[in-house]
């Protein structure tokens, strides 16, 4: 009942006209850039941050709400008119949904998208309310040991999980551990990694490192490998679902939302994996009623279970973010950078120390989530148009507006360089097949954990000893070893298969 007030007192500081119209512009920005071929949440949410600035922080928080949930419609949209996820995450929807757009019911598949985010999200936003709090109570118990640990076991299994090749996962993590060590050592003050650069010192902003590896990353590779002819973008007419469709959506909405929540809660590194679960699962229960034969050709239920699933995934994934200040997936770690421009600690103490600004945050989530829905369903159409503008057009207009967001945060022209340099890392990191959370997670993180593993030490007197003085800690490392050693052993284990062969011959002969 406390949480339903406290909820209800959110509601209150969201629910003025100011609040209301940043909310919606919110949402139409993360849209119109999320829409875009090949940009996704984290993009836009990186392209926008600097929108933001100089914005009240709650006005900034409910903005970036909207865009938010703007932008994960967006990927929705170009998965199934063009079959090209701007996310990891939207390649299941994509399955089905470019093959449901290509039998001309693109606007059923964008329909049950749109309704089956909207319902996933406001499920999983108010599960967020609900346990939240008790997350939080217990983490305020947490010492700097096992608060290590916990940060130690989130990017082993956020770097294991991403990627056909764990070592390139750990390469993006280190790449980013390295990124982070630049600048003053906050207990020393002995200059790191800055070459004698002064404009160094201070360390290298997020956001430039999030928009030069994700706009201008994706700008260059987009560039390198461009094609002259137009895309072929489906016509779409008024989103709408029958009633068929609508017996066939609503249990793949509410099985989708099941599996993608916990996914997101847990520090386990988005949702790829429930979104495939959900696949698979609804695959096999279209077996069952002998509807299988239509997966692989446009079965509606593919769309609406995994886009769900996503959805559900994404707002779970405000529980380590705000209660432990865990980034699990590149949207949470810009969230969690634009929340520290604004001097906000993401942890254990935040919602004592900002509770009115988290229920607030809390309550605008749903409000987005809902002007998402009423918004941009029947704009459909005129979002599918925004597919055919030029690639060229497009993403000069994107290197624009990045450089000129990087260059507003701190009005330093060195800032332009250092965006160009994570522009090249961007492409380099696409082109060798590293996944980019990793690389983000350690951007975020590392300063982070290197406070908590001094902390530690600091109070062992220097021994190691002081990294396994709390029980929670050693089950903690129990999992990171068993997240490491694991899939080894099982890899080991297992049988090899006749594609596993043919896999080693396709090696051979390269």
């Amino acid at each position: 009942m406390e949480t339903l007030d406290l909820l209800l007192g959110g509601f209150a500081q969201a629910f003025t006209w100011q609040n209301l119209a940043f909310a919606a512009i919110g949402v139409l920005l993360g849209t119109f850039v999320g829409v875009l071929p090949g940009i996704g949440p984290a993009m836009a949410l990186a392209l926008l941050l600097p929108v933001t600035y100089g914005l009240d922080v709650t006005q900034a928080l409910i903005m970036f709400a909207g865009i938010y949930y703007g932008g994960m419609y967006g990927g929705s949209t170009t998965s199934i008119l063009l079959n090209t996820p701007g996310e990891s995450a939207s390649v299941m929807t994509a399955i089905e949904g470019n093959k449901m757009a290509k039998r001309g019911r693109a606007a059923q598949a964008l329909a049950t998208a749109a309704i089956g985010s909207f319902i996933a999200g406001t499920i999983g936003t108010l599960l967020v309310a609900f346990f939240m709090p008790t997350l939080a109570e217990q983490a305020v118990k947490i010492g700097a040991p096992t608060y290590f640990a916990i940060m130690l076991l989130s990017m082993v299994l956020v770097t294991s999980v991403l990627g056909a090749s764990k070592l390139r996962g750990f390469i993006g993590l280190f790449i980013g551990l390295t990124i982070g060590l630049v600048g003053l050592d906050q207990s020393t003050g002995q200059a790191r990694l800055t070459g004698g650069t002064l404009e160094l010192a201070d360390g290298i902003d997020i956001v430039v490192v999030a928009v030069g590896v994700f706009a201008i990353g994706e700008a260059l590779w987009t560039a390198a490998h461009l094609r002259r002819r137009p895309l072929d973008v489906i016509p779409v007419g008024r989103p709408f679902l029958g009633r068929e469709d609508w017996q066939r959506s609503w249990a793949p909405w509410l099985r989708g939302t099941a599996l993608g929540f916990p996914f997101g809660a847990l520090p386990a590194g988005g949702a790829e994996t429930p979104t495939f679960l959900s696949y698979i699962a609804e695959r096999r229960l279209a077996a069952r009623k002998g509807r299988d034969d239509e997966f692989g050709h446009g079965a509606i239920e593919g769309v609406a279970g995994p886009e769900a699933a996503n959805n559900a995934s994404a707002a779970g994934m405000f529980v380590p973010l705000l209660a432990l200040g865990l980034p699990v997936t590149a949207t949470a770690s810009i969230l969690l950078a634009a929340m520290q421009k604004y001097g906000i600690v993401a942890g254990p103490t935040l919602m004592t120390d900002q509770a009115d600004l988290i229920w607030t945050l809390l309550a605008s989530l749903l409000i987005g989530n809902t002007l998402l829905l009423v918004i941009n369903l029947p704009l459909a159409p005129i979002w599918a148009k925004l597919l055919r503008v030029p690639r060229p057009q497009l993403y000069a207009g994107i290197l624009f507006f990045a450089s000129l967001g990087a260059y507003s945060v701190n009005r330093d022209p060195f800032d332009l360089a250092l965006l160009l340099v994570f522009g090249a890392l961007g492409f380099a990191v696409r082109r060798f097949g590293i996944p980019v959370l990793p690389l983000i997670l350690g951007v975020i993180l590392g300063p982070l954990m290197e406070l908590k593993l001094r902390e530690a030490l600091d109070v062992s007197g220097g021994d190691l000893s002081g990294l396994v003085n709390e029980r929670l800690a050693i089950v903690v490392y129990v999992l990171v070893a068993l997240a490491v050693v694991g899939p080894i052993v099982l890899g080991r284990l297992r049988p090899r298969s006749a594609v596993d062969e043919v896999r080693d011959n396709q090696e051979v002969e390269r």
